[in-house]
């Protein structure tokens, strides 16, 4: 759903998802093919948003800030399932590792890694193209040409998620048992293959 607060409209681009079950409140701003899963809450309540071309904020993740802060996901920035960005400013390219915390005032750099579980402290800061990872994090070493060709990949599928959702998705009734001729998913993930 998408919630008007304070005055404050959402703008999302026409080829941005927003699933029905996320919620995208007050002063937030979507680029496009930007995809945001069910559960996820963008809340631009006391500080504004700003998500960029081609990034994505999976299931149940939380974006949010303290009053009169600024978020910014910069283009292509992947966000994993259930991760909290909390105040942070996430990098071109990075990947933010499921479950992960940020903090207020972090900084991720271009095309950095975010190892999932990692609960960063407020104001660490991530170098381009590092990995961190732990609890406390720790950067343990830099971001290799493969892994980023492997993450870029990833966050390819996602961008365009949102084209599919919008000629795919729609609610139904269950099934009560599999079809004897279930067809195969014909959808060509190649994107992925030999990664």
């Amino acid at each position: 759903m998408i919630y008007e607060f304070d005055g404050f409209k959402p703008v999302v681009h026409e080829s941005a998802f927003i699933h029905p079950q996320a919620a995208v409140t007050g002063n937030v701003i979507i680029g496009a093919n930007v995809y945001v899963g069910p559960g996820a809450a963008i809340r631009g309540d006391w500080g504004k948003i700003v998500i960029e071309d081609g990034c994505n904020v999976q299931e149940n993740c939380t974006v949010h800030m303290f009053p009169g802060v600024e978020v910014r996901l910069q283009e292509g920035a992947h966000v994993g399932h259930g991760a909290i960005v909390h105040g942070a400013q996430l990098g071109k390219n990075c990947l933010i590792g499921m479950n992960a915390v940020l903090m207020d005032e972090v900084v991720i750099g271009d095309e950095s890694i975010i190892g999932a579980l990692s609960f960063l402290p407020a104001k660490f800061e991530v170098p381009r193209r590092k990995v961190v990872v732990g609890n406390p994090a720790k950067i343990v070493k830099d971001v290799s040409d493969e892994m980023i060709a492997w993450k870029t990949k990833g966050t390819g599928l996602y961008q365009q998620l949102p084209a599919d959702c919008y000629r795919s998705l729609k609610p139904c009734e269950p099934l009560r048992e599999e079809e004897a001729d279930r067809p195969e998913q014909k959808k060509s993930y190649d994107i992925w293959k030999n990664t």
